[in-house]
């Protein structure tokens, strides 16, 4: 197995599940094939499994390093956003939601997409590169965000709580009363999902 399973909190993990969506952050493992960066580009990709027919042997020498994820409410919260080529339809939904939900950026529907980029790099990862999570207020927090609950990364739908796992949700638990929660989606991302986004995923399947 190769460590290339993607955590919401941007965290590349080993594991044996599968994963709905492939991507990339640029070439992050050696010969060895080991992950020895986080990250090489700030164009965080989530790309479908089959385009084309294209075949790739994972991890080889000096190519992209092949990611999966979950679902794309996963991809979304560790940073990522559909590649414009092999999902063009939903990375034009994506673009014109997120200028949308973003006007104070005033970026409009001819501003390239690596300034779009530099935001999420801003609001994914520390200069530490460390993982960014900010407070918001209950009520803000639309469906398909990823929120921490006592140290617990789980995704928010329909107030509900369902905490993640690489082969899946738990049962889904009422959101707790509380006035704010720490949320692990890129603060811009959750304002496309409040501006109509609603990310793909398997929330509805519990382990």
């Amino acid at each position: 197995m190769f460590q290339n399973r993607v955590h919401p909190l941007g965290d590349l993990i080993t594991t044996a599940a599968r994963g709905a969506w492939t991507g990339t952050r640029g070439v992050l493992h050696n010969e060895q094939q080991q992950i020895i960066r986080p990250y090489k580009l700030k164009a965080w990709l989530t790309c479908r499994l089959q385009f084309k027919g294209r075949k790739r042997t994972m991890m080889s020498p000096d190519k992209y390093t092949e990611l999966f994820f979950m679902d794309e409410a996963t991809a979304f919260a560790a940073g990522h956003r559909p590649c414009c080529e092999c999902r063009r339809e939903d990375f034009n939904t994506f673009k014109s939601l997120w200028l949308l939900g973003n006007p104070h950026y005033n970026f409009n529907s001819k501003t390239s997409v690596k300034k779009i980029d530099e935001v999420l790099h801003q609001e994914r990862v520390h200069a530490d590169k460390s993982k960014a999570t900010f407070e918001e207020d209950i009520t803000n927090i639309p469906n398909g965000t990823f929120v921490l609950i006592e140290d617990k990364a789980g995704l928010v739908m329909n107030n509900n709580f369902y905490e993640w796992s690489p082969f899946g949700y738990k049962d889904a638990v009422a959101l707790p009363a509380k006035e704010k929660l720490i949320v692990i989606t890129p603060r811009s991302v959750v304002n496309t999902f409040g501006a109509g986004y609603l990310p793909q995923t398997d929330a509805v399947k519990t382990v």
